[in-house]
């Protein structure tokens, strides 16, 4: 009997480790769980703290999305069986981008990035509100202030600090240009291929309190692939932020995540 794999693919001011808990419950239920990091990312939050601090390591802070996008290719393409990609903020935009190149045998974007035209938020609520002063770092990070204001904006103080000391990392200043963050142009992987009618199922998740990217975004994300014969659903969870895989409430967006592969016959064994 063969297990089916699930890439799961963090995003900006995320470590790998804050999708510990998603591959706990997938892998408790059948799947393989892989939560593989970006290249050149160390194994722990603090390690990557330090190297911000120390000495920029040059792999990391050249990290772009064209990167990122082959990367996390190369890793989806390598299994036996086609694996299902579950991305989260700029993983969400790659998992699409991925889908729509045939890529893995389903998806699952969780407040994604934005694809194609569709605009970033405005300031000051677009992820260039962590900018340093002089603009030159080649890492951006947020403070603890900024991850409670827009990152975890629908949880306690409290609970924002424990999850900003656990999981939250810089992220580099390329990646966030390639976006078009702060007027930049965006890179060509930002594009997805909406009208690929032979791809395989894409889920599309927002918050609908999140700030970082709104859940107008991912509606008019949902709304380009209107004419695709692919399956292609949103779900929107109400009073949840872009902290919504991370904070105390992720179990409900995992679960939900579970059900839905269940429907589309995506089990986690296959005979």
């Amino acid at each position: 009997m063969n297990r089916t794999p699930v890439v799961f693919i963090h995003g900006a001011w995320l470590h790998a480790l804050s999708w510990e808990p998603w591959a706990e419950r997938f892998a408790s239920r059948g799947f393989l769980a892989f939560a593989p990091g970006w290249p050149g990312e160390p194994l722990t939050v603090g390690e990557m703290r330090t190297w911000e601090m120390r000495k920029v390591s040059e792999k990391l802070a050249g990290i772009g999305l064209d990167t990122l996008t082959d990367h996390y290719a190369k890793i989806v393409d390598s299994f036996d069986i086609a694996p299902v990609i579950v991305g989260h903020s700029v993983g969400g935009l790659i998992a699409q981008h991925l889908i729509g190149a045939n890529i893995g045998q389903a998806a699952v974007a969780i407040a994604p990035a934005p694809v194609s035209d569709i605009a970033l938020p405005a300031p000051p609520a677009g992820p260039w509100i962590a900018d340093q002063a002089d603009g030159t770092h080649p890492l951006v990070s947020l403070s603890s202030e900024q991850f409670h204001r827009f990152f975890a904006n629908m949880v306690t103080a409290e609970e924002s600090d424990r999850l900003f000391d656990r999981y939250a990392v810089p992220t580099p200043r390329r990646l966030l240009a390639d976006l078009g963050c702060a007027g930049s142009a965006r890179s060509p992987r930002t594009v997805a291929d909406v009208g690929n009618a032979d791809r395989g199922p894409l889920l599309l998740i927002s918050g609908q309190e999140d700030l970082l990217v709104p859940d107008a975004g991912t509606r008019a994300a949902y709304k380009q692939y209107g004419d695709s014969l692919a399956v292609t659903e949103l779900k929107q969870f109400a009073d949840r932020a872009h902290s919504l895989i991370i904070d105390s409430g992720w179990r409900f967006v995992a679960d939900y995540v579970l059900g839905w592969l269940d429907e589309r016959g995506l089990r986690a064994h296959l005979t």
